[in-house]
């Protein structure tokens, strides 16, 4: 069965996309624990980051640190943090997230509510970004 990141792959389920490229998918987490929270997929669908090949595994990190750079651009923050975390969705998965201290990393639980047009907003902000 086709995981949830491999349905936004698709377009079957909607998402607000900051970047895409033939191998690897950004998009705006709709759960963030801060304003402008990024998931970075491959398109190849691989439960456990550390099961994907080489060159996949490899080629994710650089996708990530392009979108971070779009991120960081649109997001005043002092770093972007990235994060393995994740076991309720098996797809091989990063999340950036702007960081203003190490506590937005460390309290991962704690959410942030957007709405529609600041999610958008941020996804063009972010991909306007991106080089």
């Amino acid at each position: 069965m086709a995981s949830l990141f491999t349905k936004i792959i698709s377009g079957e389920i909607p998402a607000y996309k900051v970047a895409e490229d033939e191998n690897y998918l950004a998009f705006l987490d709709i759960f963030p624990t801060a304003k402008g929270h990024t998931l970075v997929i491959p398109k190849k669908e691989v439960d456990y980051l550390f099961d994907l090949d080489d060159e996949t595994y490899l080629g994710l990190h650089q996708f990530a640190k392009k979108v971070a750079i779009g991120l960081k651009k649109a997001i005043p923050c002092q770093k972007v943090g990235i994060m393995v975390l994740g076991l309720e969705v098996p797809h091989a998965h990063i999340h950036l997230v702007p960081m203003q201290s190490e506590k937005d990393l460390l309290h991962f639980s704690d959410k942030v509510k957007l709405s529609d047009e600041e999610f958008e907003s941020l996804r063009k902000n972010i991909a306007s970004g991106i080089d």
